[in-house]
C-alpha cells in the first residue's frame, strides 16, 4: 500500500498509529534541531517531526519546497496544537523518508496567499494548481457537475454527445474556423452552442436530452467570459416555459443543497424584460439590494442645459453616501460614459445644503421633488431610454459595492421574461434575432404585422446579477420559421446555405420543444465566491485569448500549411 491516509485526515483518534503518507513538501523548518515538515496533498497538511538522532535526519535536511515524498511514522499528540488545520492536534514522528523527486525553486508561492501576479500563475498553472484555494474551485466544480447529472437523470434526461466539428452558421459571436485538409478550401466551425444538434436530436425523438457541452465563441473577453467555456446545455419535447422552469428550479433547489448546504425558496421570482431595465437598468439585475432607477423627466427644461431637449432623465439614489467623493463621483462619470451615458449629473444633501453638478440650475421646487434625506445623492443620467438605463444600471451595482451595500453568502434567482425577439438595426434598417432564430414568437401575428413589437417565448435565468443560463421554446413549425428568416432578411440561397439540412428534417415531424443552457463556468464562479472566470478553470486562457503556459495559439510549420492549401502573409504571421 503506496499510503495508509490522506494528510487531511488524521486527528487525534488516530494516535498511536502507524500511517504512511505522500504529497508535496509544502513548509521545512528547523528548530533547534528539530526539523519540522509541512507535507501538503489535495486534502490538506499534516505535520512530520524529526529528531536529530532520526537515521533520516540527514535525508530530511536535504528536503525543499515542493519536494515530493512518502513518510511514515506514528502519529503523536502535538505540544502545541494548531487550531488552523484539520489535523491540528496531531504530528507524525517520521520512522521512514523516500525522496521521489525533487524540485527547483518555484516561482510562485504555492499557497492560498500568493504574491505572484496573474499572468506568472497562468504561466505555470501546473503549480498555480497546487494551491489548496485553486484545488478547491476545482473540487466545488466536481460537485456542482455531479449534483447537475444526478438531478437531470432523475428527472429522465440522458446525456448525448454532439459534433466538436461543425458547419459555419454566423449568427452573434465570430466563429472558430478549422481548415479541411480533405476538402481544400473548406472549413469546420467550432459550436458557438450545440444548438442545431439538440433541435435535431428532439427530431429524433430524444425526448430528453442533456449535455455538458464544450463550446467557443471568437469574442473580446472580460472577468466572467472565456473563448472556451463549458456549458451545460438542456433540451426537450412536448413542453411549455413552465415545464422548464420547473425542472431547473428543481436543479438549483438539489444543487445549492448538495454543494453548499444550502435550503432556497422556490418558485423563483418571475420579472418581464422592461421592469428589469426600467428598475434595474440591466437585464441580468443584482436583487440583493434595493436601490431602483426612477423617472425624473420633470427636470427636462431650459432652465437645465444637460437635460434640455432630452428624450428621458432618470436616476438612482444612494444613503449614507458621505464617502462617495468627487474622485469617485468622476470614476463613475468614467463608468457611466462606457456605458453609453451622455453625461452623469448628481446632486446630494448634507442635511443643510444642496450640492452638485446641476444644484445652480435647480429651482426650490425641484429639490423638493428630489426628495433628498440627510447624507443622500443621487446619480442622473440624460438620453434615449435603453442608454440611460444601461448607464444607471451599471453606476448603480458600482456604487453598491463601494458603500458595501451587497450582503455576502446570500443567493437571489431571478427568471426575466417576455424578451422582445428581434432588434431592429437603424443603419443597415433590418432585423436580427435577439437570441437566435429557431426561438419562437409569442404570437406569430406579430411576427408578421408587427415585427418591432414582437416578443419572444424566451427566458434568461439570473443569479446575483449574471446571466447563468438562457432559452426559449423553439420554432417547430415549417412555415413559421421559413417566416422568422424572410423577417430577417435571408434569401433561399442564404437559408439553404446555413441551415438547409435543419430545414429538410424540419419536413419529417417536428414535436414542439424547447430548452435552455446554463453557463457551468459562471455558476461555478459565483458559487465559490470568485469574480475572475479563470479561477475555476483548470487551463484558462488569459484576457488576450491565449494559452501563455503552452504559449498558445503559435504558428506552424509551412508544410502543415501547404497540406491545409493555406498561405499566410508575413504581416498576418508576425
Amino acid at each position: 500500500m503506496l499510503c495508509t491516509h490522506n494528510n487531511g485526515e488524521l486527528t487525534i483518534k488516530n494516535v498511536g498509529m502507524h500511517v504512511k503518507l505522500k504529497g508535496w513538501v509544502s513548509r521545512v523548518r528547523n528548530l533547534g534541531g528539530l526539523i519540522f515538515i509541512d507535507l501538503r496533498d489535495m486534502h490538506g497538511i499534516t505535520q512530520i517531526v524529526v529528531h536529530p538522532d532520526n537515521k533520516f535526519y540527514n535525508e530530511a535536511t536535504k528536503l525543499r519546497s515542493e519536494y515530493v515524498i512518502l513518510a511514515e511514522g506514528e502519529v503523536i499528540k502535538r505540544v502545541s496544537p494548531n487550531k488552523q488545520l484539520k489535523t491540528g492536534e496531531i504530528e507524525v514522528n517520521l520512522t521512514k523518508l523516500d525522496i521521489l523527486s525533487t524540485a527547483n525553486t518555484p516561482p510562485l508561492i504555492v499557497a492560498d496567499e500568493t504574491d505572484a501576479l496573474e499572468d506568472v500563475r497562468l504561466r505555470y498553472r501546473y503549480l498555480d494548481l497546487r494551491r489548496p484555494v485553486q484545488q478547491n474551485y476545482l473540487l466545488k466544480r466536481n460537485e456542482i457537475v455531479k449534483s447537475i447529472r444526478n438531478t437531470l437523470s432523475d428527472l429522465g434526461f440522458i446525456e448525448v454527445e454532439t459534433p466538436i466539428l461543425s458547419k459555419s452558421t454566423p449568427e452573434g459571436a465570430r466563429d472558430y474556423l478549422v481548415p479541411s485538409r480533405v476538402n481544400p478550401g473548406n472549413f469546420y466551425a467550432l459550436p458557438q452552442s450545440p444548438q442545431i444538434y439538440k433541435q435535431l436530436l428532439m427530431i429524433s425523438g430524444i425526448e430528453k436530452y442533456y449535455q455538458i457541452a464544450k463550446c467557443f465563441r471568437d469574442e473580446d473577453l472580460r472577468a466572467d467570459r472565456q473563448p472556451e467555456f463549458t456549458q451545460v446545455d438542456i433540451e426537450a419535447s412536448f413542453i411549455s416555459e413552465e415545464d422548464i422552469f420547473g425542472f431547473l428550479e428543481k436543479l438549483f433547489t438539489n444543487l445549492m443543497k448538495d454543494v453548499l448546504g444550502l435550503d432556497i425558496q422556490t418558485p423563483f421570482l418571475r420579472m418581464k424584460y422592461i421592469d428589469a431595465l426600467l428598475n434595474y437598468g440591466s437585464d441580468k439585475p443584482d436583487m440583493r439590494f434595493e436601490n431602483l432607477i426612477s423617472d425624473y423627466s420633470f427636470l427636462i427644461k431650459e432652465t437645465i442645459p444637460l437635460f434640455n431637449g432630452k428624450e428621458h432623465v432618470r436616476g438612482v439614489k444612494f444613503s449614507s453616501a458621505k464617502t462617495i467623493t468627487r474622485k469617485v463621483i468622476d470614476e463613475l462619470t468614467e463608468i457611466a460614459k462606457k456605458n453609453h451615458a451622455e453625461a452623469l449629473a448628481f446632486v446630494r444633501f448634507d442635511g443643510n445644503e444642496y450640492s452638485g453638478s446641476i444644484r445652480r440650475n435647480l429651482t426650490d421646487e425641484d429639490l423638493q421633488q428630489l426628495n433628498l434625506e440627510k447624507d443622500d445623492i443621487l446619480f442622473l443620467v440624460p438620453g434615449k431610454f435603453e442608454d440611460v438605463s444601461q448607464a444607471l444600471g451599471a453606476v448603480r451595482l458600482e456604487v453598491a459595492k463601494r458603500l458595501d451595500l451587497i450582503p455576502e453568502n446570500v443567493f437571489k434567482f431571478l427568471w426575466v421574461v417576455d424578451w422582445p425577439l428581434l432588434e431592429y438595426d437603424e443603419e443597415e434598417k433590418r432585423f436580427s434575432a435577439a437570441h437566435h432564430p429557431f426561438t419562437a414568437p409569442q404570437k406569430v401575428e406579430d411576427l408578421k404585422n408587427n415585427p418591432k413589437e414582437a416578443l419572444a417565448r424566451a427566458y434568461d435565468i439570473v443569479l446575483n446579477g449574471y446571466e447563468i443560463g438562457g432559452g426559449s421554446i423553439r420554432i417547430h413549425n415549417q412555415d413559421v420559421q421559413q417566416l422568422m428568416f424572410e423577417t430577417l432578411g435571408l434569401s433561399d440561397e442564404d437559408i439553404k446555405d446555413r441551415f438547409g439540412f435543419f430545414i429538410e428534417a424540419l419536413k419529417y415531424g417536428t414535436p414542439p420543444h424547447g430548452g435552455i443552457a446554463l453557463g457551468l463556468d459562471r455558476i461555478v464562479m459565483i458559487l465559490t465566491n470568485t469574480t475572475n472566470i479563470r479561477d475555476v478553470i483548470a487551463f484558462p486562457k488569459n484576457q488576450n485569448a491565449r494559452d501563455i503556459m503552452n504559449q498558445s495559439p503559435s504558428g506552424v510549420d509551412q508544410i502543415q500549411l501547404d497540406e491545409l492549401k493555406i498561405k499566410v502573409t508575413k504581416d498576418e504571421k508576425k
